[in-house]
């Protein structure tokens, strides 16, 4: 699986471990140089490595929504739509990294498979909107939690407030649930968008990790100590 693959790209060389042992016994100023040109080196090599392997398919959105430009590079909003006056935006995130230990075990896909999804409506001239928490599967949608809450801006998309945040979604009543699930249904969040925002996290991911080694490696390279003359 190309997630799978790219997880262990990161974790191929034991970077510290190594660094240690082969320059334990050095001078400081040697230690030092050694150690640097040791981890530029593997940062190279799995940018490289990273670098060359394939993304998923591209994928387009159901029809309705578009793209957010730069969505890419930020941790806010991925999709939006209007529906009659209202603006929804979709957020996504990994549930596996949302829940604390829930990437502990590499190999379970299963885990790779479940989304959180945050679903903003809002309302022209309102100070609020209607946020729902959801578990986005290949198969299924459900709702965790449905709040009203201050309309935020597209960096502080994700952010918790501290305000209350309404009852807990499965102690509502259960044709009051089942309504909420239809509330969304019927603005297009549902399971067809798995498939799209799955693949779009694989190129976020990709690209993160690849300009994660660059920049770590541009930061060593320039603080490296100057040579003694």
């Amino acid at each position: 699986m190309w997630k799978r693959v790219l997880r262990e790209a990161t974790v191929r060389q034991p970077w510290s471990m190594i660094a240690s042992k082969r320059c334990l016994s050095s001078p400081p100023t040697s230690k030092s140089a050694s150690v640097d040109t040791l981890l530029l080196r593997y940062l190279k090599e799995h940018y490289v490595e990273v670098s060359k392997m394939n993304p998923p398919p591209k994928m387009n959105p159901p029809s309705e929504f578009s793209i957010v430009k730069g969505a890419l590079d930020g941790n806010g909003p991925v999709l939006t739509r209007t529906y009659g006056n209202e603006e929804i935006k979709l957020s996504v995130m990994r549930m596996a990294y949302a829940v604390p230990g829930g990437v502990e075990d590499d190999e379970n896909d299963e885990d790779m498979n479940q989304l959180f999804l945050h679903v903003d409506v809002s309302k022209p001239g309102q100070d609020k909107s209607l946020h729902f928490l959801c578990g986005l599967y290949p198969d299924a949608l459900g709702v965790h939690s449905v709040s009203l809450r201050p309309k935020l801006d597209s960096a502080d998309f994700l952010e918790v407030t501290a305000t209350y945040n309404g009852p807990q979604f499965a102690e509502l009543d259960e044709r009051m649930r089942d309504a909420f699930h239809g509330f969304i249904e019927e603005r297009g969040v549902d399971e067809k968008l798995f498939n799209f925002l799955q693949a779009w996290l694989y190129v976020k991911e990709h690209r993160s990790l690849m300009r994660w080694f660059k920049t770590v490696g541009m930061y060593i390279n320039e603080n490296k100590p100057a040579k003694s003359s």
